[in-house]
């Protein structure tokens, strides 16, 4: 039912999203030390959707019907439009400590994730679910990150600088 190009959009659009609610997030945190995590995370967002971008370039696309193309077009910017899953209900202006900060990346990456496993079902080509797949799995990368920065605050540090 959905192409591999449309969940690649989706991707991108997700991390686009993500990345918007980060950067206006810099102007609302009261703590100042939190600036570079959240810089370093909408960078990160930047660097997702770019990844997504060349899987979706990379993707050799079939004669696909241009009306059912913009079918999913309409149905992806109405399901999604500037949503950003659980970001939506975060006040980033209460958030003062780092692994508060953390654990809200990680709960949008997690959202993300289920949001992919919701698509898995009406994804009837191997190819198209194996680019699904891929894209869950650097979601799943990404939150491995976040929670080395909570173990190591070390790590922290270094994205400050």
């Amino acid at each position: 039912m959905f192409s591999a190009k449309e969940i690649i959009e989706l991707a991108i659009k997700i991390e686009k999203n993500g990345e918007a609610v980060y950067r206006s997030a810099i102007e609302k945190v009261p703590n100042p030390g939190l600036v570079p995590l959240l810089e370093w995370m909408a960078d990160e967002e930047v660097k997702h959707a770019n990844w997504f971008a060349e899987l979706k370039h990379n993707l050799e696309t079939k004669n696909e019907n241009p009306f059912v193309e913009e079918m999913g077009h309409e149905l992806f910017n109405e399901m999604l439009g500037d949503k950003n899953f659980s970001l939506k209900d975060v006040d980033f202006a209460t958030i003062e400590e780092i692994d508060d900060l953390i654990e809200t990346f990680i709960e949008f990456e997690k959202d993300s994730i289920i949001f992919y496993e919701v698509l898995k079902p009406f994804v009837e080509d191997p190819v198209v679910r194996e680019y699904l797949n891929k894209i869950i799995d650097e979601e799943k990368h990404h939150i491995e990150l976040l929670k080395e920065i909570t173990d190591r605050k070390e790590v922290f540090t270094t994205i400050s600088d």
